[in-house]
């Protein structure tokens, strides 16, 4: 499998290179694009990304076209982002806490309770502040065009409940590639464990690590599930998915073309709300049919344990006035 991936990554770093050849234009002058995610076909993600292409199509009366590689098909968060970046693939879906290796700004997107509840989350996600944050990557080869909804992080374990910061004391923690979280982890007491989504499950069942932090679909869509028997709401971060698109690929679409795609892009991210919230319901209900037993802390100690954090990154030259644009609009409500 691991030569399979190496294979398909050399032939699609080749075809960006020689000929850009992802972006595929036929003879009556339709574009057709690739887009590429590593979520099945069930995930709401899918659907939303289903919706894009189809809006896409749509307000481009058929001009672009967008074709779509659910299950990492062409490889995981970090090797897709390099690879929208060379054109090699034209957009993909990933992890704002994915892109934090590519810039820094993207870190904020990790900062435990760094939003204060949903609605300043969503308040922030459709503001000009993020829109900032989007174009800010132009220069290293790709732009964000939306976000989607991927609800808030929570600890979940094989068999103990996580109601204060010391309960995470000796143990193994997986958390997502990302400086942020590994330190966010540390501070709580955790022994943080970064790895790939996709390893968690086995990681779990073999004892390697003792517990992992996401949203509730992954008790039910990735299984996780049949092994956490412990779901506990620290509602420690709101980590949105972040749709990109090849910087080079967008700059040769004409006016009407970009309008057609910011829309679409827009009008997914709404749906997307929908579909989640729907998911989540779900995912709940089938988790508790399964056995999983669903604790809320109180979230203060948790807080207290990552205020360093939030110093830095209210001191950091790269996220200093973002931080501060986020956190006044918790004022405006």
């Amino acid at each position: 499998m691991k030569k399979w991936m190496a294979f398909m990554m050399i032939c699609l770093l080749a075809a960006g290179a020689l000929s850009a050849c992802s972006t595929k234009a036929s003879s009556d002058g339709t574009i057709t694009m690739r887009l590429a995610h590593n979520q099945s076909e069930t995930h709401p993600v899918h659907k939303s990304l289903t919706e894009f292409a189809r809006l896409t199509e749509e307000k481009t009366n058929g001009e672009v076209k967008i074709q779509l590689y659910p299950n990492g098909q062409l490889g995981a968060e970090r090797e897709v982002i390099e690879l929208t970046q060379t054109g090699a693939v034209d957009l993909s879906k990933v992890s704002a806490s994915a892109l934090e290796s590519f810039s820094e700004v993207y870190s904020l997107f990790s900062l435990p309770y760094l939003f204060d509840g949903r609605d300043h989350y969503y308040r922030v996600m459709n503001s000009s502040t993020v829109n900032g944050i989007y174009e800010s990557t132009e220069e290293i080869g790709f732009r964000g065009l939306t976000f989607y909804d991927g609800g808030s992080r929570n600890f979940y374990t094989k068999n103990k409940p996580i109601m204060h910061p010391d309960d995470l004391n000796g143990m193994k923690i997986r958390v997502q590639p990302s400086a942020t979280s590994i330190r966010m982890i540390e501070l709580m007491g955790g022994s943080p464990t970064p790895m790939s989504f996709g390893e968690v499950y086995t990681a779990l069942q073999q004892g390697v690590i003792d517990g992992s932090e996401n949203n509730e679909t992954a008790l039910t869509d990735n299984n996780h599930g049949e092994v956490a028997k412990e779901y506990s709401y620290s509602e420690h971060a709101m980590v949105p998915d972040i749709l990109i698109m090849n910087q080079a690929k967008w700059d040769v679409l004409n006016e009407e073309q970009k309008q057609a795609i910011n829309e679409a892009a827009r009008e997914s991210s709404a749906f997307h709300k929908v579909v989640w919230e729907e998911a989540i319901e779900k995912s709940i209900e089938d988790s508790k049919e399964k056995g999983v037993t669903f604790s809320t802390p109180d979230k203060e100690p948790f807080q207290k344990a990552v205020r360093p954090l939030h110093k830095e990154f209210a001191e950091k030259v790269s996220t200093a006035e973002y931080y501060k644009e986020i956190r006044e609009a918790a004022e405006k409500e």
